[in-house]
């Protein structure tokens, strides 16, 4: 019976195998940074989202190659968006969840700019920020939403939450791991029911409330991240503390990273104080979505 499980297993790998070289021969000649993003870990990515049918991730993908060259987010610089970043509303944590995955750490009631257009590019740089720093082999990043000082006011209309899950969800499948939702009120159930409906439910399935006093919600958290990590607004024994010039810092050497990557040749820019930054970049996984 162990023989025969073992078998199967392997006949499927095989066949996804197979899928993944039909689709890159579905997909035709590619340009040269088109080339770079369909790795095969991306080609398996949007099969899974797929239910691996061909086609159906062909079409996806063809319609993200598009967003891509006209969006170019991998040409989205931090000092472009730094303005969006000031209080801390959306940020890469210093330290990973028990998988090894990058995290995001989400503060709504930090909301600052009422721009949707800038909203939408300071998050996609981030989540291009969070796939660079990806440790070798992962392909997913955890999400740590605190729901501290939220309110209405600070709330994004459901306009620009239903425009950011849709490419979330169209131009980057299987990117999200999990979304803690740390105690938020009671009032944003409602917000939450009016998002859920642009939810595939197999994102939805992602999404977890937290709540202090619910001991099973926690426990859940807690099996993702060590409570040594997680900062006190998350029930852990960390401070999250955001020092917007440290962090900016931190971005520009990843610009330079991702600059070399991707093979585009720019100048240095000026950040914060006003000085240069051009660091040496540091080594480079060799990933490209």
């Amino acid at each position: 019976m162990f023989l025969r499980r073992k078998h199967t297993q392997k006949d499927d790998s095989e066949q996804r195998d197979a899928k993944v070289s039909e689709l890159r021969t579905a997909l035709g000649p590619l340009s040269e940074r088109s080339s770079m993003y369909c790795t095969n870990a991306c080609l398996r990515r949007y099969l899974e989202a797929r239910n691996w049918n061909v086609d159906k991730a062909k079409k996806m993908l063809e319609e993200t190659i598009k967003w891509r060259l006209t969006y170019k987010p991998e040409e989205i610089r931090w000092h472009e968006v730094a303005h969006e970043g000031e209080t801390g509303k959306v940020s890469r944590a210093n330290f990973h969840d028990r998988q090894g995955r990058t995290v995001l750490i989400m503060r709504p009631g930090m909301q600052n700019t009422t721009s949707a257009e800038n909203n939408i590019r300071h998050l996609v740089y981030l989540l291009e920020n969070a796939i660079l720093n990806l440790s070798e082999g992962q392909e997913q990043m955890s999400w740590l939403i605190d729901f501290t000082g939220f309110s209405l006011s600070t709330s994004v209309p459901i306009r620009t939450a239903r425009d950011i899950i849709y490419i979330l969800q169209s131009h980057y499948p299987e990117r999200l791991a999990i979304a803690f939702l740390y105690n938020p009120p009671r009032f944003f159930e409602a917000f939450y029911k009016a998002v859920k409906l642009f939810l595939d439910p197999k994102t939805a399935q992602k999404v977890k409330f937290v709540y202090p006093k619910n001991k099973d919600s926690v426990e859940l958290m807690q099996l993702y991240f060590d409570v040594g990590n997680l900062p006190g607004e998350f029930g852990g024994d960390a401070t999250l503390k955001y020092d917007h010039e440290e962090f900016s810092r931190l971005m520009a050497q990843d610009d330079v990273k991702t600059a070399k990557f991707w093979g585009i040749d720019e100048k240095p820019h000026q950040i914060g104080n006003g000085h240069s930054v051009a660091p040496e970049p540091a080594p480079l996984a060799q990933r490209a979505s």
